[in-house]
């Protein structure tokens, strides 16, 4: 009968100290964050034009061999430029004589180009009974919008 009674007292104490521990709480579930969208890549906003260099000859890759803003009489003279960005563009050159004031205009000229990536564009100008001394610009724009000016003279 002591078996009996020790084995009641000790279910009865680990029933008791069970109740009094403490109790485990349940994890709380975190949030797990809402699938995301691959990133696209960022949109190129259309052909963009660099810096313009000036010069009397050009490579066969259209870049200008030797920059120059000062010009003979007889030369003819290049505007060359990089071009980032693809699609189709209207890049328009819009040359100027400037004197006195006023402006005058020598040339306008247009092409359309498709670059799917970095690409080198030229105009150029000549006159072969000669430029008039002074000072010229020639200003490039791309569909309309200028994308930049470039002064020089001829002496």
């Amino acid at each position: 009968m002591h078996i009996k009674y020790n084995l009641i007292i000790l279910v009865a104490l680990v029933l008791t100290l069970n109740a009094c521990g403490k109790k485990e709480v349940a994890p709380v579930p975190q949030s797990v964050p809402a699938p995301t969208a691959p990133v696209a890549p960022p949109v190129m906003a259309g052909v963009t034009v660099g810096s313009i260099t000036l010069g009397n000859a050009i490579s066969a890759s259209k870049k200008v061999t030797q920059a120059a803003d000062s010009f003979g009489k007889k030369d003819t003279i290049y505007a060359a430029f990089d071009t980032t960005g693809s699609g189709t563009a209207k890049l328009k050159a819009k040359w100027t004589y400037r004197k006195g004031g006023q402006e005058s205009l020598v040339k306008e000229d247009s092409q359309t180009i498709t670059p799917t990536g970095p690409a080198t564009s030229e105009f150029h100008v000549s006159k072969p009974d000669g430029w008039p001394t002074g000072d010229y610009q020639v200003e490039i724009f791309v569909d309309d919008k200028s994308a930049g000016t470039k002064a020089f003279t001829v002496k």
